[in-house]
């Protein structure tokens, strides 16, 4: 006489499924894909400098950028080599400028450098980020972030790097 197992039903299938998509999403794989950046902290010197002109503050809003991409998450083959607070004496104002490293064995998709910036009190004052595509393994890439916070409001900021993989 055979033995016969009764068949999952539907609800649990799905539940199984849509627990194990939840895991890989929050990292619990083990492909180097995390849920949660990690930021550094960077230091912003007293500056004695002076707001944007409406026509400045126009050109630094067309380069600024405040929206993310889909499928950007921690990933640790990226890393930041180096950064730093940077006043240009153009349009663009208050930067934040370093260089991200493809330090893994593939191609990046997608390369996403998000800073928040803060007032002297710590609160956040606002968040704007910097993109580039296809960076190969063993590339670097030199980003520059525009902020359109005046420079006197700014007191330090914090920064991390995502990516999506190829």
């Amino acid at each position: 006489m055979a033995v016969t197992r009764p068949r999952p039903s539907r609800r649990r299938v799905l539940a199984a499924a849509g627990a194990g998509a939840v895991a890989v999403l929050a990292g619990c794989s083990d492909n180097g894909v995390g849920s949660e950046p990690e930021y550094e902290t960077g230091s912003v010197d007293d500056l004695d400098a002076e707001d944007r002109s409406a026509a400045e503050l126009t050109a630094a809003e067309s380069l600024a950028q405040q929206e993310t991409q889909n499928g950007i998450t921690p990933l640790e083959e990226v890393t930041i080599a180096d950064h730093e607070f940077v006043l240009e004496d153009d349009y663009r104002g208050s930067t934040v400028q370093g260089t991200v490293e493809n330090t893994g064995d593939n191609r990046v998709e997608v390369v996403e450098v998000r800073v928040r910036v803060y007032d002297d009190t710590g609160a956040q004052l606002d968040w704007y980020l910097d993109s580039t595509g296809d960076l190969i393994s063993g590339a670097s890439w030199s980003f520059q972030v525009v902020i359109l916070e005046s420079p006197s409001d700014i007191a330090s900021y914090d920064i991390t790097v995502l990516g999506t993989p190829a």
